[in-house]
C-alpha cells in the first residue's frame, strides 16, 4: 500500500515559494493500479517521485508497505528504496552498457554475487521478451524495447512498487499498447502495485483500476476509473473526458450558442450514457412522451473496461416547458445531462 499524508511539497520560500503539491491525501491499495493525470506542471512528476523520497517533501508523510519512508536515516532510506522499482519516459539506460548489464546495474550495487545476479537477470528478460537482446546494446534496440530494459531493471531487485513517470510517452500508440500490456501482466503475476502518471488517458483507460486527477499541486477528483469516464465530478475532470472522447459541437454551432436561455432558444445537450442507459431507446421514447424532436448532432460509444460508455450531442426542439420536461426525463432516467448553450429557434 502507498499512502500519502497532507503532502506538500514548496520549492523557494517567501513571496518567492512556488507550490508543487498541496495537503494531497491519497491511498493506493497494494496490487492495483493507480493513475494520475493531470495539464503539465500541476505537480505529477513532483507527486511521485515524492513516493520514494527523491523529492522530499515540506511536509507531511509518506509511507510504503507499512514504512514510513520521511521518517527513515539515509540507510534505512535506500535499503527502502529497493524495494520501490521506477521507469522514465526516457528510458535512462547506461548506453555503453549491454541489455544484460543494465538490468543487472541495481544488483551490482547491492553487492550481489554474479552467478546470483544471472539467476535473476535472465528469467527478467525472458519476462519482458528480450531474452535474445542480452548481449546487445542501448542503440540497437527499438525506444520499445529500451523501455522492456528499464521495465526488468526497476524489477531486478524484486520491489513490490512500480512508479512509472510518463513511460509511454515517447512510445508510438502500437508499442504503448505491448508496453501497457507488459505493465498489466507483470501486476497480474507479481502482484505489484503500480503508480504511473500520465497525460495520455487511453493508458488510464486500458489497465487503471482507480484515477486521481491532480491541479495547482491539488488532488480535486479521486474515483474509479469506470466512474471517472462516465461521471466526472469537476469541470476539469469533464474538460480531459471532452478531449479524450474528441465530441464537441461543430464549429458553426459554437458561434451560435448562447450561455442564457431566451423565450425562442433551444438547448443543446450533451448526453452520457452508461449502464443499461446504453441499450435503452431512451431518446425514441423522449420524443414521444414530451413532444420535443431530438436533432442528434454527435454520437459514439465507448467500451471502459467492462463498463460500455454512450455519449451525444443533440438539440432539444421544442417550447420551453418542453424541453424542461426532457432534460428532467433524461436525468430520471440516470444520464448525465450538460447543456453547453442556447440557440436561436426558428419561429
Amino acid at each position: 500500500m502507498i499512502e500519502l499524508s497532507n503532502v506538500s511539497k514548496t520549492y523557494g520560500s517567501g513571496k518567492n515559494a512556488v507550490y508543487a503539491l498541496k495537503e494531497v491525501n491519497l491511498t493506493i491499495p497494494k496490487g492495483t493500479i493507480h493513475g494520475v493525470i493531470g495539464l503539465s506542471g500541476a505537480g505529477k512528476s513532483t507527486l511521485i517521485r515524492c513516493v520514494n523520497l527523491l523529492e522530499r517533501p515540506t511536509s507531511g508523510s509518506v509511507t510504503v508497505d507499512g514504512q514510513e519512508m520521511t521518517l527513515l536515516k539515509r540507510s534505512a532510506l535506500n535499503q527502502a528504496r529497493h524495494r520501490i522499482g521506477m521507469i522514465f519516459q526516457h528510458f535512462n539506460l547506461l548506453t555503453t552498457r549491454t541489455v544484460f548489464d543494465n538490468v543487472a546495474l541495481p544488483l551490482e550495487l547491492m553487492g550481489q554475487k554474479r552467478s546470483a545476479i544471472k539467476e535473476r537477470v535472465l528469467p527478467l528478460l525472458e519476462m519482458v521478451g528480450l531474452a535474445d537482446k542480452a548481449e546487445q546494446y542501448p542503440a540497437q534496440l527499438s525506444g520499445g524495447q529500451k523501455q522492456r530494459v528499464a521495465i526488468a531493471r526497476a524489477l531486478a531487485s524484486e520491489p513490490n512498487v512500480l512508479l512509472c513517470d510518463e513511460a509511454t510517452s515517447a512510445l508510438d500508440p502500437q508499442t504503448t499498447g505491448s508496453i501497457l500490456e507488459l505493465l498489466r501482466s507483470i501486476n497480474k503475476q507479481l502482484g505489484i502495485t503500480i503508480l504511473l502518471i500520465t497525460h495520455e488517458m487511453e493508458v488510464v483507460k486500458s489497465i487503471c483500476h482507480r484515477v486521481s486527477l491532480i491541479s495547482d499541486g491539488k488532488l480535486v477528483e479521486d474515483a474509479e476509473v469506470g466512474d471517472f469516464f462516465t461521471a466526472p465530478t469537476t469541470q476539469l475532470g469533464r474538460e480531459f473526458l471532452n478531449d479524450f472522447l474528441q465530441l464537441s459541437p461543430p464549429k458553426e454551432l459554437i458561434e451560435r450558442l448562447n450561455d442564457l436561455p431566451g423565450e425562442h432558444t433551444h438547448p443543446v445537450v450533451r448526453l452520457t450514457f452508461s449502464g443499461d442507459a446504453v441499450s435503452t431507446p431512451l431518446i425514441s421514447r423522449l420524443a414521444r412522451e414530451c413532444g420535443v424532436d431530438v436533432s442528434i448532432l454527435q454520437a459514439k460509444v465507448e467500451s471502459i473496461q467492462e463498463r460500455t460508455l454512450g455519449l451525444m450531442i443533440a438539440e432539444l426542439l421544442g417550447t420551453p416547458a418542453q424541453t424542461q420536461e426532457a432534460m428532467a426525463y433524461l436525468e430520471a432516467h440516470q444520464l448525465q445531462v450538460e447543456v453547453l448553450g442556447h440557440v436561436q429557434r426558428n419561429v
